[in-house]
Parts: structure tokens; C-alpha cells; sequence
């Protein structure tokens, strides 16, 4: 798809993320393709701004291939939680990290490479909580795709514990993402649309730092069509 032209501080913000992105594949983050069936590296994580595609690539990789999907954002902290920061719209700041609970997505990733299953909540943004919880399970050939805002993250403690298969950060036109985020967000009625439009264009302007701070992770940038050709060796591998 022709994204179009982009800004001077895009373009930029792009060349830098590259670079970084560079840096991070040599020192040996962000460019693992597989692994053999049965080993416990197999987390491949998804990252990228809010709306830029990640579910639906997750989804379309787990369609092909059966592996099991841990949406990240279903980790957030809920509503009575003092833990949780607030934006200046008055309302759950979900791209603050700190709204987002580390520990308990890093416990759930390794218990289902670990055990082959894991019970993990189920949260709705509309009301801020856990409304439910459901039950994962992997095989022990089978990759594990989690995806997130914060995927990031985790790209490091997962690494150092030998979980990690690969990190993407997931990125398309920010203008682009920036109209399907807000229909998403209308159609789930995930809050009133005032609010969307301003968190929008917050949003829209701090994508590129969003990017930015993937690659640093060690996410490499890319689009969900890259993205897949990427990966394209781990599924073969993998049978699929």
C-alpha cells in the first residue's frame, strides 16, 4: 500500500529507528529466525503503536500455524488499582508503562513455554478491569506470539532467559494507523468519542517515539507485510 509522503521529522525518526534497530541485530537482539521443536526459545513478540496492525498479524499467523496468541494488553491494571496512572483526559493513561503489569505477563509467558498452558485474564479497555479469564495451551513444537503496546519490554528479560525467538515492532503510515485506531476504538466503544479524537491525535504525534523506543528494545520496525516475509523461514521450519 503507497503510504504516501511523509514529513521531514518522520523521515528522520525513521532513519533513526533504522540505525538503532542496526545496532541492536549486531549485538545479537532482533535477529533470531527459530528453533528446534521442543526448545524453550520460542516467544516471538509484537510490538508497535496502538492500531498499527499487531492483532490482526497475530492473528493471521496463528490461523496458519495453530500457535497460541497471549495478547499482551490483557495485562493491563485494572480501574481500583492506585497503581494505575491517569492522563490529563481523565481517564486510564494505557500507554503509560506503568499501567501495564510486567511481572504478571513475564510469569504467564514462561509458565505456558514451561507447562504448555496458563490461564491468563481477559480485560476490557471500555471499563478499565478483568472481566473474565481464559485458559492458553502450546505444544511443545509450537512458537508462542504475544503481542502488545509494551511487547517490548519483554524483549530483554526474555532474551537473557533464552524464551526469545524474535522481536517486531509493528508500523505502518502513522496516518493510516491513526484512522483505523480510532475506528477500532469507536466500533468497541472503548470510550466516548470526544475522548478518542483527543487521545488520537496525541497518539498520532507520538508515534514515532513509540517506534523509536521499540527498536531500542530490540523490536525491529517493520510492516505486517515485511513482517511476515520475516518470519516466513519460521514457519517453514516449523512445518507450516
Amino acid at each position: 500500500m503507497n503510504e504516501g509522503p511523509r514529513d521531514p521529522a518522520e523521515s528522520a525518526q525513521t532513519a533513526e529507528t533504522t540505525e538503532t534497530a542496526e545496532t541492536v541485530d549486531r549485538a545479537g537482539v532482533g535477529s533470531r529466525r527459530s528453533a528446534p521443536a521442543g526448545s524453550r526459545q520460542r516467544v516471538v513478540l509484537l510490538t508497535g503503536p496502538s492500531g498499527a496492525g499487531k492483532s490482526r498479524l497475530a492473528a493471521r499467523l496463528a490461523s496458519r500455524t495453530g500457535w497460541p496468541v497471549v495478547r499482551l494488553d490483557d495485562f493491563y491494571r485494572e480501574i481500583d488499582d492506585p497503581r494505575l496512572p491517569r492522563s490529563g483526559l481523565g481517564i486510564p493513561d494505557w500507554d503509560h508503562p506503568q499501567s501495564w503489569n510486567t511481572d504478571a505477563a513475564l510469569q504467564a509467558l514462561r509458565a505456558l513455554i514451561e507447562t504448555g498452558e496458563v490461564e491468563v485474564p481477559v480485560y476490557d479497555i471500555a471499563t478499565s478491569q478483568v472481566t473474565g479469564r481464559r485458559r492458553l495451551t502450546a505444544r511443545p513444537g509450537d512458537h508462542v506470539l504475544a503481542e502488545g503496546l509494551f511487547a517490548g519490554r519483554l524483549a530483554s528479560p526474555l532474551q537473557a532467559e533464552g524464551l526469545l525467538t524474535d522481536a517486531l515492532c509493528v508500523r505502518q503510515n502513522r496516518y493510516v494507523t491513526a484512522v483505523r485506531r480510532f475506528v477500532r476504538d469507536l466500533v468497541e466503544h472503548r470510550k466516548p468519542p470526544r475522548i478518542l479524537m483527543r487521545r488520537g491525535w496525541s497518539l498520532l504525534r507520538e508515534e514515532p517515539g513509540v517506534v523509536a523506543a521499540a527498536s531500542a528494545q530490540g523490536a525491529r520496525p517493520t510492516t505486517p507485510r515485511e513482517a511476515e516475509r520475516d518470519l516466513a523461514p519460521l514457519l517453514a521450519a516449523s512445518g507450516c
